[in-house]
């Protein structure tokens, strides 16, 4: 799913999971502060809650097409979404795992100030260069250990980068000499899908050894590299890298409306919240688009 929530679902398909052990609490699901749910501890939760609630009301209004679903994918915590809608992972168990993915990657981003940059570049620029310059400048600045990478691919010329916040200041400051014509910092508590957070692969590995998953019922595309997981085992190795590795959305809708010419596209419903997988479908394959619908 994307980054920005919004709450625009009824309260029954809310309630529907009221006895989930989620860390989100009705009212902070449904009045917020916004503030605490841009920490990951709660934002989590409420994508994966607010995503499955969209399937239910999918269900109500037009049952046949989820029958009719062959393929689900998933932005970074809407993956175990993905899996939960395709039979894979037990609801209960994909509520488990994200209240420890995101305790674990909350404790991960309070031990270096860090951020999600989201940019958009010129035909000229060079994203891992702008990475790599953007770390020495971190090191030249007594900044140890300095990271700056790519942490998710969104559509051509569209990345988020994420580090320390100097290095993200830094990119800000040098825009223009790096060719980017939009940058604009998320509203994130840390530097998701990086090496920063490598100490919460640990107790996150540990739980999903916890769960049992199941063949999913339909495809479903894996983050890391976009291609359609092949058995329960693939999932756990690929839920766990993604931690620390790239989301590579725009391959996966690469991977997912590739076919034959004169082969005629799906439709495509998005559910959650917000809009933002619809926008950037957009800019991937207009013609998938004409065919797109938000829940």
């Amino acid at each position: 799913m994307g980054f920005i929530l919004s709450f625009s679902f009824k309260p029954t398909y809310f309630y529907t999971f009221s006895n989930t052990g989620s860390l989100v609490d009705k009212q902070l699901f449904t009045t917020g502060p916004k503030e605490d749910l841009h920490q990951t501890i709660f934002c989590q939760s409420a994508v994966f809650l607010t995503s499955l609630a969209a399937v239910e009301k999918l269900r109500e209004e037009n049952p046949k097409a989820i029958e009719n679903c062959v393929a689900a994918a998933g932005f970074s915590v809407g993956e175990f979404a993905a899996l939960v809608f395709a039979g894979a992972l037990s609801f209960e168990d994909g509520d488990f795992l994200i209240q420890v993915r995101a305790e674990a990657m909350q404790r991960a981003s309070e031990m270096v100030k860090t951020g999600m940059l989201s940019v958009v570049g010129r035909d000229q620029a060079r994203y891992s260069y702008i990475c790599k310059e953007a770390a020495t400048y971190c090191q030249n600045h007594g900044i140890e250990g300095a990271i700056c990478s790519l942490a998710n691919y969104l559509y051509p010329d569209a990345r988020v980068l994420a580090g320390n916040v100097e290095a993200l200041d830094f990119i800000q400051e040098r825009a223009k000499d790096f060719f980017l014509k939009l940058t604009r910092r998320l509203p994130v508590s840390g530097a998701f899908h990086t090496s920063f957070m490598e100490p919460a692969e640990e107790k996150f590995g540990k739980a999903l050894e916890e769960v049992t998953l199941e063949e999913p019922l339909i495809h479903v595309y894996s983050n890391i590299d976009g291609k359609v997981y092949q058995n329960p085992n693939h999932v756990k190795r690929s839920l766990k890298k993604q931690l620390t590795l790239p989301v590579k959305w725009e391959q996966t809708m690469h991977h997912i409306y590739e076919r034959a010419k004169g082969v005629p596209f799906p439709h495509t419903f998005e559910v959650g919240p917000g809009k933002q997988l619809g926008t950037i479908l957009k800019r991937i394959n207009r013609k998938v688009f004409d065919s797109y619908c938000k829940v």
